[in-house]
């Protein structure tokens, strides 16, 4: 396997463990109150939680600082969207956890991230590696 790929398999399980905390350990009732407000203090908290463990991920992996700002930054853009949009949408359908439309949702939300750090790490690649 190469030096790149082991790399590639290493940021993206840092990225996993990073996602686990940041969701489901790290979040304070700030952060998981009045979540459909668009300009909401505490998700943009809980977005900055995640680009703070994201920058984390990509500098143990070696990579630059201009990088790391650039694509922290993009994520945190990206989680306080996909999360305002799964929060207007939970508010909107007025569903909870024994509705089938939580879990779509839920599940929706969850395969965005995790396709946001795909992309990161093709950012990665394409403007670091080559």
């Amino acid at each position: 396997m190469s030096d790149v790929t082991s790399t590639i398999l290493l940021l993206m399980c840092l990225l996993q463990i990073k996602h686990m905390f940041a969701d489901y350990f790290l979040q304070t009732p700030r952060m998981l109150a009045d979540r459909a407000t668009y300009f909401h203090v505490g998700r943009a908290q809980h977005a900055a939680v995640h680009a703070l463990g994201s920058a984390i991920a990509f500098f143990l992996v070696g990579a630059p600082l201009g990088f790391i700002v650039a694509i922290c930054a993009a994520e945190w853009m990206a989680h306080f969207h996909i999360d305002w949009a799964k929060a207007r949408h939970g508010e909107a359908s007025g569903c909870g956890p024994s509705d089938a439309k939580f879990w779509r949702a839920a599940g929706v939300d969850q395969a965005l991230h995790q396709l946001t750090y795909i992309a990161m790490v093709w950012a990665w690649v394409h403007f670091v590696v080559h």
